[in-house]
């Protein structure tokens, strides 16, 4: 089986990604600076599949040393997840992650280029479709003007990432515009671990569960939804890894450029996952209703026809599901890998 390169494999979606793709048989390399993660990931992933992987601590912009790590592997696919990835932090430091997500993607393919790798998925968001498109979002959408600078970065990587495959028709790009991902391994051991305030919905809702925040704020409840507040389709992180699975077999078997959704097509309102959290685990979660917050879209979720016909993926997992697992997680780590 080929080696993977996992960039910024440590985080939550990349561990996951592992995870299955050890399960799979593929032998998975991972290269990751831990700003956003734990080197404790790497030990849990090897303990749910019983297999090891390469660990490389590494910043991808450091090129000197990423280019030692594909001299050292015979690497035929990058999965790149690396990037920061916080909304409202990229509307307070854009320069920041311009600077950072278009830099790691840069040398990422200036890598692949010189060492002759030609298969590369990356790790985009339904952000891209922005204000104009009308739900749900089909691939075929142009993109849209994006709210924030963390959606612009991710418009500009698929932008890099085609031109690079119409200049070098040997290349696969496969983009995955991932939904909301939630849950958490159902073992327990690995999960969603965000440093210092959480900036996502659920890891707050699980945080203020188990006491160590005193309450949710839901942001916005006078949007023009059922319930007042925005609906977003939620998927779960393990399903979301099997489509990078998914991908990879396609990016080995095809050539050129191919746009995927990854999301159950289903829209919950977020008063209605934080309920259904409360009700499956028999928990409360203390919430406020608070202002609208800057670049939260009032709907947001997909169409996967593409997904299903063409690699074969479809979301098995329920939304009680993803309440469960989370759950499970956030008992067993209290502080994430911190415990």
């Amino acid at each position: 089986m080929s080696q993977i390169l996992l960039a910024g494999g440590a985080g939550f979606i990349g561990s996951h990604t592992a995870v299955e793709l050890l399960d799979t048989g593929y032998e998975v390399i991972i290269a990751d600076n831990l700003m956003n993660s734990s080197a404790k990931s790497i030990t849990r992933i090897e303990q749910i599949t019983g297999n090891q992987l390469k660990f490389y601590q590494l910043d991808i912009r450091d090129t000197e040393k990423l280019e030692a790590l594909f001299q050292e592997n015979d690497i035929s696919t990058v999965i790149h997840f690396a990037g920061l990835k916080a909304v409202g932090e990229s509307i307070g430091k854009p320069v920041m992650y311009y600077r950072n997500n278009i830099d790691t993607t840069l040398s990422l393919l200036e890598c692949m280029n010189k060492y002759n790798v030609k298969n590369i998925i990356f790790s985009s968001s339904a952000t891209v479709y922005g204000e104009e498109n009308p739900v749900p979002y089909n691939e075929e959408m142009k993109k849209g003007s994006c709210t924030n600078p963390y959606g612009w970065t991710k418009a500009m990587m698929e932008q890099i990432l085609e031109d690079t495959a119409k200049s070098d028709k040997s290349m696969s790009v496969i983009i995955l515009r991932y939904f909301n991902p939630i849950g958490a391994h159902e073992t327990g051991l690995i999960g969603e671990d965000p440093q210092g305030i959480p900036n996502n919905l659920m890891p707050c809702a699980a945080q203020t569960a188990i006491g160590i925040r005193d309450h949710l704020t839901i942001f916005g409840n006078d949007y023009d939804t059922p319930d007042g507040t925005c609906l977003r389709d939620y998927i779960h992180v393990t399903d979301l890894a099997k489509g990078h699975v998914k991908a990879v077999e396609y990016a080995q078997k095809n050539k050129g450029v191919e746009i995927f959704n990854l999301g159950t097509g289903n829209p919950y309102s977020v008063t209605e996952i934080v309920e259904t959290f409360e009700k499956v685990n028999g928990v409360t979660v203390n919430h406020v209703y608070g202002p609208r917050r800057d670049g939260d879209l009032p709907n947001c979720y997909a169409n996967a026809d593409k997904a299903m016909k063409m690699l074969g993926w479809k979301t098995e997992k329920t939304l009680e599901d993803m309440c469960r697992d989370l759950w499970k997680w956030q008992q067993m780590n209290p502080n994430g890998y911190k415990d």
